[in-house]
């Protein structure tokens, strides 16, 4: 069962693990369509970052940027989003749902400090 790691974290139930970098985690077995689709549309954000970029140089109406900014903004969240879904209905249902209650609890600040950091 998982538990809390030594940075804090709740061990994650769907097999992260740290890698090379200082406190860095990655997830293990990652659904390949998930991140197909995450990675789409990461690239599609990307354009739009380059565009916003050239709407600048070319010193564009700043309602017309700031419109731009906005969809840049929705279309984060809309990753944000899938990313959350994939966590709690894999990592937080394993963690929370075992019978290491310190995995739980460690999880539900996770969640909470998560939904905070990520309302703003």
């Amino acid at each position: 069962m998982p538990d809390s790691t030594n940075d804090g974290h709740a061990a994650c139930a769907c097999g992260a693990a740290h890698g090379e970098g200082e406190g860095e985690r990655r997830a293990v077995g990652v659904d390949a369509g998930i991140k197909e689709r995450n990675l789409k549309r990461l690239r599609r954000i990307e354009g739009q970052v380059r565009g916003l970029q050239k709407m600048v140089e070319e010193d564009r109406y700043c309602a017309d940027v700031m419109t731009q900014i906005s969809s840049v903004h929705e279309a984060l969240r809309g990753v944000g989003r899938e990313l959350m879904r994939n966590h709690l209905k894999h990592c937080a249902a394993a963690a929370l749902t075992g019978s290491d209650g310190a995995a739980a609890d460690s999880m539900y600040d996770e969640l909470v400090d998560m939904m905070y950091k990520h309302a703003r």
